[in-house]
């Protein structure tokens, strides 16, 4: 009898043991999965070591996450892909690599899908294939289901530290430098609105919450975000919203953009939106920005700097049609700092570049304040480099006014 028969054995043993699972707690469930082990041991020798691994294989699918729950207990798992019940794959220390482990059958995939979407209180079937969603410690979670998915159940977990990184920590692994770590933290405290920008997997929602520390304690701050990611720490007067995907008749959704434009009748200081990526890019530069709230900070999706801009243009063009020179303008005069972000060949993130916007007569002038220089690599192909001072901010007097002049 193999491990997958062993653990169904058990399970169906247990079923028709209990009339309802949740009239035993975890300590009597436990115990039962025990016996029925030590039972089939009379028959089948099984070595202790294995008795203990099924024993939570089979709790794990019972009353946690099934076969998911080993990689979410290894805080060096950042990352779970499912692609179908038999395909597994985990990023560790960055590196992608294929597991030995399957679910039993589809079903059980799907009865972990629906277990993680109910509670965050969303849907998701055939009729509503795709869906964002979080589990209880804050890791991110996108689905996608047949008819989209063709090799099956797809699942996506991104997982973030249970301790959020501090400046001092992205220091200490050479994402940044301590010259750039305390310019940033001036204009984070001096209230300079700040895009981050980054590919996929580049760290931009874990720079952000490091970015986050440095705004005073004293200040009303409100997140805005798909699924619930941010980590704020050190701020009381913090309002954490989420948005709602539409219900079965397709009714009561309830956007970014729309909790942005709610957002600025309850009195913030600054707005964090987790991420922009279509016209609530308008709300958050033309609405928050630019309109009294400095400080407020995002993320966006690109390859540069530069990219980042045109993707700002592309999303506010998507929300109203005014000129090109205009939203420019727009631009200019709300997003004051873009700090890129890279995931470079060695597989490690640094701050790529960061840059100052100021507002020409026609066009924004773009003014590089740190750049990443590569200088070699090693032996083991790792990237020898460091941010290096481009320039000096042109754009200051929020800075004066903060009282760091």
């Amino acid at each position: 009898m193999n491990e997958n028969k062993i653990v169904e054995h058990v399970k169906n043993k247990l079923v028709d043991r209990l009339e309802y699972l949740d009239d035993v707690s975890d300590e009597q469930l436990q115990d039962m999965i025990g016996e029925e082990i030590r039972a089939i041991n009379q028959e089948i020798h099984i070595p202790i070591k294995d008795r203990v691994a099924y024993g939570k294989l089979i709790f794990d699918s019972m009353r946690k996450l099934d076969i998911l729950q080993i990689f979410l207990e290894d805080d060096e798992v950042t990352e779970i892909m499912i692609n179908g019940p038999d395909n597994i794959f985990i990023e560790r220390k960055g590196r992608l690599s294929k597991t030995n482990y399957r679910f039993s059958n589809e079903e059980a995939l799907r009865n972990v899908i629906q277990q993680i979407v109910a509670k965050c209180n969303r849907v998701v079937n055939e009729s509503k294939p795709i869906v964002d969603a979080r589990l209880s410690d804050g890791s991110r979670v996108n689905v996608v289901l047949n008819p989209i998915a063709l090799n099956g159940p797809i699942m996506t977990i991104r997982r973030f530290p249970n301790k959020p990184y501090l400046m001092e920590d992205l220091i200490a692994i050479n994402s940044i430098t301590l010259e750039a770590s305390e310019l940033l933290k001036k204009l984070v405290v001096a209230g300079y609105n700040i895009l981050i920008s980054g590919g996929t997997g580049s760290g931009k929602t874990t720079f952000l919450n490091a970015l986050s520390a440095y705004i005073p304690s004293d200040e009303r701050i409100i997140t805005i975000e798909d699924s619930a990611e941010l980590q704020i720490q050190g701020i009381d007067n913090l309002v954490r919203m989420e948005t709602k995907n539409a219900n079965v008749e397709g009714g009561n959704e309830i956007t970014i953009r729309d909790l942005i434009k709610t957002s600025l009748r309850m009195r913030p200081n600054r707005i964090i939106v987790g991420e922009v990526r279509g016209g609530e890019a308008m709300d958050m530069i033309g609405s928050a920005m630019n309109c009294g709230h400095d400080g407020s900070m995002s993320t966006v999706h690109s390859n540069s700097a530069g990219d980042a801009l045109l993707r700002l243009e592309t999303m506010m063009l998507m929300a109203a049609r005014i000129p090109v020179t205009a939203i420019r303008r727009q631009i200019g005069s709300g997003v004051d700092i873009i700090v890129h972000l890279g995931r470079m060949r060695d597989k490690t993130r640094k701050v790529i570049e960061i840059v100052e916007l100021i507002n020409g007569e026609e066009d924004i002038i773009v003014n590089s304040l740190f750049q990443f220089e590569e200088v070699a690599s090693d032996e083991r192909d790792r990237v020898i480099g460091k941010l290096v001072r481009k320039g000096e901010l042109i754009n200051d007097n929020k800075l004066k006014n903060a009282g760091f002049y």
